[in-house]
């Protein structure tokens, strides 16, 4: 097999990470409009935890994107 070709595929199959970072996004932001929309005095109280598991599903998919280009560029 082509080194080209072996790279493009392995960094190809790292980036399958994304699908499910964005279905998770998508998950947890649902389930903060939900929980606000049914209790909106508890704002306060969900909107850091959201935020944090926004940055921590995100952390998944920088590290994703970073094996990809480690993969293609070495």
């Amino acid at each position: 097999m082509d080194p080209v070709a072996a790279k493009a595929l392995g960094a190809g199959i790292a980036v399958i990470a994304l699908a499910g970072v964005g279905i998770g996004i998508g998950n947890i932001f649902a389930a903060m409009v939900s929980s606000v929309a049914r209790n909106p005095g508890a704002r306060d109280a969900v909107f850091p935890i959201g935020i944090l598991g926004f940055a921590l599903t995100e952390a998944v998919a920088l590290f994703a994107l970073l094996i990809a280009f480690l993969i293609l560029f070495t």
